[in-house]
């Protein structure tokens, strides 16, 4: 596939997929071409949809007490996020981003070209591929990181520490990192895409998905519609592998998929009395 910099200007979608995103991607370039052309542009869908995806998590949190059906699913049912830990992971994600996220993508606004974007969507299957590819590759750079700063004492007290503050995650934990660690993660996930030559559409779904998938392994409920459940065969670990990974955190270090942890032995499955009964 093409480099969004290496597509030719009448370029085309070809079969059904390809027509199917060509008009929204045609809105998008017509109407709001300044927006989506800027670097600041996936600063703001990334943090925005860490919010939209953790409202509905925290509510969960505040009245699960008072709603048997969802109290069932906690998988630390002793161990409940309060008022104070919410806003406290919230206000280090509202930092982060800033006084250090929004002032990167505002200088790289001056020193980088502005993108030229294609004329042509992507297919679906090119979407789905290729951002299969993408969260294959962070989740492969991420275990390995992950693993290493487990490992060495100091890279762990200084940059992933802040992290496991709680041993049981909740939504807003999922952006409680340090500088360093955010700035890596934001690095591979504006770089993996560009490294595969994936369409901008392409990139900003999987921007939006991978926070899904991320906020979901943090929720502190093994829900039976998350996508750990509706993925077959144990391929992703989910709120109750990454409930663990807090729980034990010299185990399953992939943010995502399970086939490293399993790989290397680092695989650990959920206590039994954290399963739903």
């Amino acid at each position: 596939m093409l480099g969004v910099s290496e597509l030719p200007l009448q370029l085309l979608p070809s079969g059904p997929s390809g027509r199917l995103l060509q008009p929204f991607w045609d809105y998008m370039r017509l109407h709001h071409l300044p927006l989506i052309s800027s670097p600041l542009f996936p600063v703001l869908l990334a943090f925005f949809s860490y919010l939209f995806f953790s409202i509905p998590f925290s509510v969960l949190n505040l009245l699960a007490e008072r709603v048997p059906f969802f109290n069932r699913f906690k998988i630390q049912p002793d161990r409940r996020p309060t008022v104070v830990m919410m806003s406290k992971s919230f206000k280090t994600a509202m930092y982060n981003h800033i006084f250090f996220v929004l002032p990167a993508g505002i200088i790289s606004m001056f020193i980088l070209p502005t993108p030229i974007l294609p004329q042509g969507a992507p297919t679906l299957y090119e979407v789905i591929i290729d951002g299969l590819a993408i969260l294959l590759l962070f989740d492969t750079q991420y275990y390995v990181w992950h693993f290493i700063h487990h490992k060495h004492s100091q890279l762990y007290r200084w940059i992933h520490a802040i992290h496991h503050e709680y041993t049981a995650p909740f939504s807003w934990s999922t952006q409680q990192l340090s500088i360093p660690e955010l700035m890596t993660v934001g690095l591979w996930s504006n770089q993996d895409p560009l490294l595969l030559k994936c369409h901008p559409l392409t990139t900003w779904c999987v921007t939006v998905f991978s926070i899904w998938m991320s906020v979901e392994d943090h929720i502190g409920y093994d829900l039976p519609w998350t996508l750990n459940h509706l993925v077959p065969f144990g391929l992703l670990g989910g709120a109750p592998a990454h409930d663990m990974h807090h729980q034990k955190p010299n185990s399953n270090y992939a943010p995502f998929f399970s086939h490293w942890d399993r790989i290397f032995g680092t695989a650990v499955p959920p206590k039994k009395n954290t399963l739903r009964r």
